[in-house]
């Protein structure tokens, strides 16, 4: 039987004393029930227990009608209304004025502990009826869906909702609105930087949200949105009333390598870190701090792109239009280095005030200095002023004019011809740089290294940092340039070498160097020479090899200019010369002796007797066989030599254009 809806409710003191009334055997027997085995299927229940009926038909379809009417009309996942009823095991009765109560556990209710009979809540059916008939309900469902329509709107419209941060998370908070969690990163929770998250967790803050995903359900807040809202009007009115030079108090909301970031009262500010001290300074932090009351000029804005650059520095003197009287040409002052360039560096005197020492006024000495080598930053020095201008703010230092020149008793210290021993500090393809003391040095030209060698580079006799003996060649004052030589040291021994190496004279000597022109070879007392590529060729037509030991004729000898001309193959030539000359010198020896005899004999036989006739005979055989015999022999070696001198005059007619050619 249907409740009659104009019944008082009853309340949970009436539940309770109806000791009779039982919920779970009322479900049992409903469940026991089998309607379809009944067996007064043809029964009559609009008869009452006297078989009458109670009301017509059309009265009854007219009480049935108003009675539908009476119910709300209701579809499944919607929210609707609904009244508790009771509270029974655990569960909300609901009536949602609909044919049936429904149940909600009571787990669903925590956030409304102080719920009671007669209070009205939403729910969200899902099912008008399940297998059994019954109504499902979810308080759950409505608060969530409810939560989402609120973000929605607040994303769609700007309104204002209201969460509960309820974790910290990778980069922002978890907030709970409504029963659906949102995200607040970290740079939306205020409008000035947050360190410390933790410090915001369960919190109850108002926020707009700024980002929704339809598709996930999921929301992006904001609290920062809110607060500029709320400082729009105020940073409008900052805005519309600033003027340059205005001085204004700020907060240092935030620091950044090129600055920091000032609160002015609901609009932020720029001070760079050129326009915070006069002075040089690495970062911003050695000046100033997080939430710092600092006053700041306005140095320029702009109303469009609400854009303010301010300054702090301003706000005291230049430190150039306070500078002491006693800075001046000539003083002596001390400070830091602040910067390095490559053409020197700065020396702040005071905050604000600095120098420059070029790299030309470091040291004496015409060897380069290297500034980023030499100076290093925050380094102390004492430096003497060459040149100051107030005006301009500009200021020339020196370093070595701390000390004396050492170029004004150079001729006295160091006069032409003197040794000395010095450092190397340099080499150049065409020379050796020596220092020979502070500020003083000079160049060792290459040719000046060695009287019999020949350097193609510096580095094959020295190197940086060791020391050498000099002897001052030339002195230049005005250019501040020494010429010094090493091989002066000892005498030229080219003066005697042009006795021991006069033009054909033979040496030996051997090949330490071969390229395409030619060969360099050693003579003795480690003297080189040098031989053109043909006249290293032997005598069996092979050119000779580096390491290769040969006897070498010198053609050329050349004392200014320290160079010798030898050859091989000239050499050769001479040896084929010598030996026909001595071939000719024999025959002529031998026809000599002949014709002596002959006029031996001839005089014999004057004075022999007819006695003698017979030994005469002999002896004149003797002397015939003798005369075939010489005569023979020479006509022999006279074509050997003739065939000799023929091949050699060939072969020095060969060189000798070969030679031309070169």
């Amino acid at each position: 039987m249907l409740e009659d809806k104009n019944q008082e409710p009853e309340t949970l003191d009436d539940l309770s004393e109806r000791e009779n009334y039982d919920p779970e055997a009322v479900e049992i027997m409903e469940e026991s029930e089998d309607l379809s085995a009944t067996p007064h299927d043809d029964f009559d229940w609009s008869r009452g227990n006297r078989n009458i009926k109670s009301y017509a038909e059309d009265e009854y379809k007219k009480y049935e009608s108003d009675y539908t009417d009476s119910l709300n009309s209701i579809a499944e996942n919607e929210i609707v209304a609904g009244r508790v009823s009771a509270v029974l095991n655990g569960d909300i009765v609901l009536d949602i004025n609909y044919k049936s109560d429904g149940l909600v556990s009571l787990g669903e209710f925590r956030d409304t502990p102080d719920l009671k009979v007669g209070d009205t809540i939403e729910v969200y059916v899902e099912k008008k009826e399940d297998e059994r008939g019954q109504l499902i309900l979810s308080r759950r469902k409505a608060k969530l869906l409810r939560a989402w329509e609120r973000l929605v709107d607040s994303y769609n419209n700007g309104t204002i909702i209201t969460g509960t941060v309820v974790s910290k998370t990778k980069g922002g908070l978890i907030v709970d609105a409504g029963g659906l969690e949102t995200f607040l990163p970290g740079s939306q929770i205020d409008i000035k930087p947050i360190i410390d998250y933790d410090a915001y967790v369960g919190k109850t803050m108002e926020f707009k949200v700024v980002k929704i995903n339809e598709l996930i359900k999921n929301a992006v807040v904001s609290h920062k949105a809110l607060i500029e809202s709320d400082l729009a009007e105020q940073r409008e009115a900052i805005i519309s009333g600033l003027e340059k030079g205005q001085v204004l108090e700020g907060i240092v909301k935030n620091i950044t390598d090129f600055g920091a970031f000032m609160d002015l009262g609901g609009v932020d500010g720029l001070l760079y870190i050129t326009d915070i001290s006069w002075g040089r300074i690495n970062h911003p932090s050695e000046v100033l701090k997080l939430n710092e009351k600092v006053n700041v000029v306005v140095l320029d804005f702009d109303e469009n792109k609400k854009r303010i650059s301010l300054g702090l520095k301003q706000l005291q003197p230049h430190p150039w239009d306070v500078l002491d009287d006693t800075i001046k040409e000539g003083a002596v002052v001390k400070g830091k280095i602040v910067n390095i360039e490559d053409y020197g560096a700065f020396l702040e005197i005071t905050p604000g005030v600095e120098g420059l020492i070029h790299v030309s006024e470091v040291s004496w000495s015409n060897q380069p200095v290297n500034a980023r080598e030499f100076f290093k930053l925050g380094q102390e020095f004492e430096a003497k002023i060459v040149t100051i201008d107030r005006d301009e703010r500009k200021m020339s230092l020196s370093l070595k004019q701390l000390t004396n020149d050492p170029w004004d008793d150079l001729e006295s210290k160091y006069p032409i011809g003197s040794r000395h021993s010095g450092e190397v500090k340099n080499l150049t393809p065409y020379g050796v740089f020596v220092e020979l003391e502070e500020g003083i040095g000079g160049m060792v030209h290459i040719s000046d290294l060695s009287w019999t060698k020949r350097y193609t580079h510096p580095s094959e006799f020295t190197k940086v940092g060791e020391k050498i003996e000099i002897v001052i060649l030339e002195i230049d004052k005005d250019n501040r340039k020494l010429s010094l030589g090493h091989k002066q040291i000892e005498e030229n021994p080219w003066d005697v070498f042009e006795t021991v190496f006069p033009v054909g004279s033979y040496h030996e000597a051997t090949i330490i160097k071969k390229d395409d022109r030619g060969a360099i070879v050693l003579l003795p007392y480690g003297l080189e020479a040098f031989a053109p590529i043909k006249h290293i060729r032997k005598e069996d037509g092979s050119t000779a090899n580096v390491d290769d030991t040969l006897t070498f004729k010198v053609i050329e000898f050349n004392r200014d200019d320290k160079r010798i001309l030898v050859s091989h193959l000239r050499y050769l030539d001479d040896i084929r010369k010598e030996a026909d000359e001595t071939v000719k010198q024999e025959s002529k020896v031998r026809a000599k002796k002949t014709q002596d005899a002959i006029k031996s004999n001839q005089s014999k036989l004057e004075i022999t007797t007819l006695g003698d006739l017979g030994a005469l005979s002999q002896i004149k055989e003797q002397l015939q066989e003798d005369i075939d015999e010489a005569k023979a022999e020479s006509i022999k070696k006279s074509a050997k030599a003739e065939e000799s001198e023929s091949a050699g005059d060939a072969e020095t007619a060969s060189g000798a254009k070969e030679e031309s050619e070169d």
